[in-house]
């Protein structure tokens, strides 16, 4: 009997040029709707797609996340978006569903990285969630269901090749997983961790209180991790993430590189950024070029004509004291782990960042330096036991 498949663009590289998706018993759970995947399509498909069902698990509300090479650039839940982030956001006056709003806050948390993401929704794709996206640079999105406007919209990007998946949502895989590597099978049982609050249950530090809304981005940003390329560490607030740290072979470079694009996701928030005017017509993407040049302390040549070729009448940027002033106001951002932070240079770094809430499995030899930092700035840290490594 056949195998249930799908032939695939080509693999990781152009030649690569055998590839496919199947499934060795049963039917597929995937339909392509519009397009022609690839094997990296899949691969950030098949990880968006759980992590985006888990953040609707834990938390009841819609998801969707915004995936580059197989790690969340970006990952969020319906929270009503105000004003200072639709326009950060690029969807002031949109119309904008509890889905929407989702993937606009999953696509902010770093523009940049979202440049040709793969998407991924929690619930049936409607409309003005297709409207965003016909509007961002993206190489397709994984629903498990999709409105007829919303596909019709879709259908209509990047000259009709725009991809689009189907999943059904009642699919489950079985418990252990296999990958193969230079010719040879590694097996493992399946991570099906079941990410819920009591994870924060054991508070370390002198500070206990976490309230909800902390509750809530705790477990954005770790369920994040779970899906992103470990060494990781994931900033989140207001129900998204704001900044991912994943792929790093040291734990304070995860927390360095987190840090450093929550400070940017902040800083576009500045009322003198949220004010620039635009030449009429830029592309959204030479939008985000300009505003994260904007935030460089000093711009080189290019970065600097670049600057200046996005606006009729060019504004001035921020200077270092206005952004020191800004990021002063940053707080009660929370902070997950993948795995325990060895030195307390980490804790360092994220104070610096607004992190007031933190959870990590604890376990280091120096767990007791790294709750005295914690404790130096009034933050709550909680141990939750579990490493969350993911490769």
């Amino acid at each position: 009997m056949a195998r249930d498949e799908i032939t695939l663009r080509y693999g990781c590289n152009p030649h690569q040029d055998v590839a496919r998706l199947f499934a060795e018993s049963g039917k597929l759970p995937i339909t392509v709707r519009n397009g022609a995947p690839g094997y990296i399509n899949m691969m950030d498909a098949l990880n968006a797609w759980q992590l985006v069902r888990e953040l609707k698990q834990a938390l009841g509300l819609p998801a969707a996340a915004s995936f580059k090479h197989v790690s969340p650039a970006g990952a969020a839940v319906g929270v009503a978006l105000g004003d200072a982030l639709q326009k950060a956001y690029f969807v002031e006056g949109m119309e904008l569903s509890p889905l929407a709003e989702a993937y606009a806050r999953a696509r902010g948390a770093d523009r940049m990285s979202s440049f040709g993401d793969f998407v991924a929704v929690s619930d049936v794709l409607d409309a003005p969630t297709a409207r965003i996206l016909r509007k961002e640079i993206s190489d397709g999105v994984i629903a498990p269901a999709y409105e007829d406007e919303a596909l019709e919209i879709l259908q209509k990007k990047r000259g009709g090749k725009y991809l689009c998946l189907e999943i059904d949502p009642a699919y489950e895989p079985p418990e252990m997983e296999s990958k193969d590597i230079f010719g040879l099978t590694l097996e493992q049982k399946r991570n099906d961790l079941v990410i819920t609050e009591s994870l924060l249950d054991n508070v370390v530090t002198k500070n206990r209180n976490l309230p909800d809304e902390a509750k809530r981005d705790l477990i954005v940003a770790t369920i994040a991790l779970k899906y992103a390329q470990s060494n990781s560490v994931c900033f989140a607030m207001d129900g998204q993430v704001i900044g991912m740290g994943a792929g790093q072979q040291s734990r304070v470079h995860c927390t360095r590189l987190a840090a450093s694009k929550a400070d940017i996701w902040w800083l576009r928030q500045h009322p003198d950024v949220l004010a620039y005017q635009f030449k009429k017509g830029l592309a959204r993407p030479n939008r985000d070029n300009a505003v994260e040049n904007s935030l460089l302390d000093d711009l080189n040549p290019a970065q600097q004509t670049a600057w200046e070729a996005a606006f009729d009448v060019v504004p001035t940027r921020l200077t270092v004291e206005q952004k020191k002033e800004w990021m002063a106001k940053l707080d009660g951002v929370s902070l997950s782990s993948d795995a325990f932070f060895p030195f307390r240079d980490s804790i360092d770094r994220a104070h610096e960042s607004g992190v007031k809430y933190i959870v990590e499995p604890g376990g280091s030899l120096r767990d007791d330096e790294v709750i005295a930092a914690a404790d130096e700035y009034g933050m709550v840290m909680a141990f939750s036991g579990i490493r969350l490594f993911h490769h």
